[in-house]
C-alpha cells in the first residue's frame, strides 16, 4: 500500500508539473523572441526619420552608426535615375526578401543564417520604398530561456520530489497500523493471548484496532471459560474415582487386583493433572527443553505390560519389537503414555477378541517412528478417523485418542498417519521428530519427504511376523 500510494503521487505530480510547466516555458518562449523583435523595431525607427529627409550614403552612414547597430543593421535603398540601389550596412536579407517587403509595403521577418531579420519598409520623399533591415541574432531571441526552462525544471523536480515525501509519509502512517495488526494477529494465533493493537491511524484501522482487542479479549474469556469448565467437569470425576479405589481394596491379592487398583492411581493421577493444567492456564502437551523427555522404549514395554493381562484374557496374540535399546525422545512420559493407551484402547475396543496386534519402535537420525498394528477389520475412512471429535460412532468411543496422539506428534513437528498393517487390519504411524522443527501442516511438502523417508521403515515393518 505504501508503495502504490507513492507511485500513483509520482504519477500525479509528474502529469501535472508537465501539463503546466510545458506551456509555461512555450510562452516564455515565445516572450523572449517578442521581446528582440521589438528591439529590432525601434533601432529600425530611429532610422526612419533620415530616410525620409535625405538619402546621402554619408549622412546615412552616420545615422545608423549612432544608432549603435551598425553590424547588425542595413539600409537598402531603391535604384534612382537608372543607377542601381544602394546597400549601408551589413546584409543578411535575400533580394528577393527584400523585394518582398517593397512590393507588400508592410514589415516582415526572414530566416537567415544565424538568426533571422525584420524588414521595415520606409517611404521616401521621392516616393521610392526604401528598407530598413536589422539582424537578431539566434542568442538574442534565445536569451533568457535556458535559464527560465532550468527554473521551471527545478521547481517541477521539487514538486514531485515533496509530493513523493509527503504519499510516503501518508503511506507510513497508513501502514504501519496495518502491519502492527497482522503481527498482533499472528502473535494471537501462536498463543500470545496478552497482545494487543494501539488504536492509532486511519479511523478505519482504529476501528478495527479496536474490534480486533474486543476479540482477543472474548478469545481469553472463553479459554478461562474453557478451563473453568474443563477443571470443574474433572472435578466431578473424583467422587465416582473415590468409590472406585475404595473397592479395589477388597479385590484382594493377585495381578488382576493389582493391575486394577494401579490404573485406578492412575486414573486419579491423569484427573490431578487436568485440573492442574486447566487452573494454570498451560497446554497439556507442551515442546521439551534441552535433555527434558522420556525413554520411548522403556514407555512402551511399561505400557505393554500393562496391557498384556488383558491381552491374555482376550486371547489375543501380541509382540513388541525395537524396544530393547533406549530410545530418546522430547516428549514427557505421561504425554506418550497416553498416546500409548489411547491407540491401545482403540485396538482392544474396535477389534473383536482375539486380534492379535504389534507395536514396533524404529529409531532414525531424526525421528523415532512407533508403529501400532492389529489384524482387524480396519478403519474404511482414515482421514474421518483423524478429525477432532468423530469417533467411530461406538459405545464409549469420543474420536479424541487419536487427536491427542495427533497432538503429542505435532508438538515435535511430526505427524500421524493411518494405513493398512501386514496383520491385515490397521496401522497407525506416529513420527516423533527429534530435530525440533515446527509441526508440519496438512499438504506441506516436508509431509511428503518424510513419507518417503518412511518407506524403507514400513517396509521392514511389515517384514516382520508375529511369534
Amino acid at each position: 500500500m505504501r508503495w502504490a500510494l507513492v507511485k500513483v503521487s509520482l504519477a500525479v505530480t509528474t502529469m501535472v508539473v508537465v501539463a503546466f510547466a510545458v506551456p509555461l516555458g512555450l510562452v516564455i518562449r515565445e516572450m523572449a523572441r517578442d521581446r528582440a523583435f521589438s528591439n529590432a523595431e525601434r533601432h529600425a525607427a530611429a532610422v526612419a526619420p533620415a530616410l525620409s529627409i535625405t538619402t546621402d550614403r554619408d549622412q546615412l552612414e552616420r545615422v545608423v552608426a549612432a544608432a549603435g547597430a551598425d553590424a547588425a543593421m542595413a539600409v537598402h535603398l531603391p535604384a534612382q535615375d537608372g543607377e542601381g540601389g544602394i546597400d549601408i550596412g551589413r546584409r543578411h536579407a535575400t533580394d528577393e526578401d527584400i523585394a518582398a517587403v517593397r512590393e507588400l509595403g508592410r514589415a516582415s521577418t526572414a530566416e537567415v543564417p544565424g538568426g533571422s531579420t525584420l524588414l521595415q519598409p520606409v517611404a521616401l520623399g521621392s516616393g521610392a520604398i526604401a528598407v530598413v533591415e536589422v539582424y537578431v541574432p539566434e542568442a538574442e531571441v534565445s536569451q533568457g530561456v535556458g535559464a527560465a526552462w532550468a527554473v521551471l525544471a527545478a521547481v517541477g523536480a521539487a514538486l514531485v520530489v515533496g509530493s513523493v515525501a509527503v504519499a510516503d509519509r501518508l503511506g507510513v502512517r497508513m501502514v504501519r497500523p496495518a502491519q502492527r495488526l497482522a503481527e498482533s494477529a499472528h502473535d494471537l494465533g501462536e498463543g500470545k493471548l496478552g497482545v494487543r493493537v494501539p488504536e492509532e491511524g486511519p479511523k478505519e484501522l482504529r476501528l478495527a484496532a479496536a474490534a480486533f482487542n474486543s476479540m482477543a479479549d472474548q478469545v481469553v474469556e472463553l479459554l478461562a471459560n474453557e478451563r473453568e469448565l474443563a477443571a470443574d467437569l474433572s472435578h466431578r470425576l473424583r467422587t465416582p474415582l473415590t468409590v472406585l479405589r475404595l473397592n479395589t481394596a477388597s479385590l484382594g491379592d493377585g495381578p488382576a487386583a493389582e493391575q486394577t487398583r494401579a490404573a485406578v492411581e492412575q486414573l486419579e493421577r491423569e484427573v490431578d493433572t487436568i485440573i492442574r493444567t486447566a487452573r494454570e492456564a498451560k497446554p497439556q502437551t507442551a515442546a521439551a527443553g534441552p535433555g527434558a523427555g522420556c525413554d520411548a522404549a522403556e514407555v512402551v514395554r511399561e505400557r505393554m505390560a500393562f496391557w498384556s493381562a488383558l491381552a491374555e484374557d482376550e486371547g489375543r496374540t501380541w509382540r513388541v519389537a525395537g524396544a530393547d535399546r533406549p530410545v530418546r525422545i522430547p516428549v514427557a512420559r505421561a504425554d506418550l503414555a497416553a498416546a500409548l493407551d489411547a491407540l491401545l484402547g482403540n485396538v482392544f475396543r474396535h477389534t473383536p477378541e482375539g486380534t492379535a496386534f504389534a507395536v514396533d519402535v524404529h529409531n532414525a537420525e531424526d525421528a523415532v517412528i512407533v508403529l501400532v498394528s492389529d489384524a482387524g477389520p480396519g478403519i474404511p475412512d482414515p482421514q474421518a478417523a483423524m478429525a477432532r471429535g468423530r469417533g467411530s460412532g461406538c459405545d464409549g468411543s469420543t474420536g479424541l485418542g487419536l487427536d491427542i496422539v495427533r497432538r503429542l506428534a505435532e508438538s515435535t513437528g511430526g505427524d500421524v498417519r493411518i494405513g493398512s498393517s501386514v496383520l491385515g487390519g490397521t496401522e497407525v504411524r506416529v513420527w516423533i521428530q527429534l530435530d525440533g522443527r515446527k509441526p508440519v501442516r496438512k499438504g506441506h511438502r516436508g509431509a511428503v519427504r518424510r513419507r518417503r523417508r518412511l518407506a524403507p521403515a514400513a517396509a521392514f515393518n511389515r517384514s516382520r511376523s508375529l511369534p
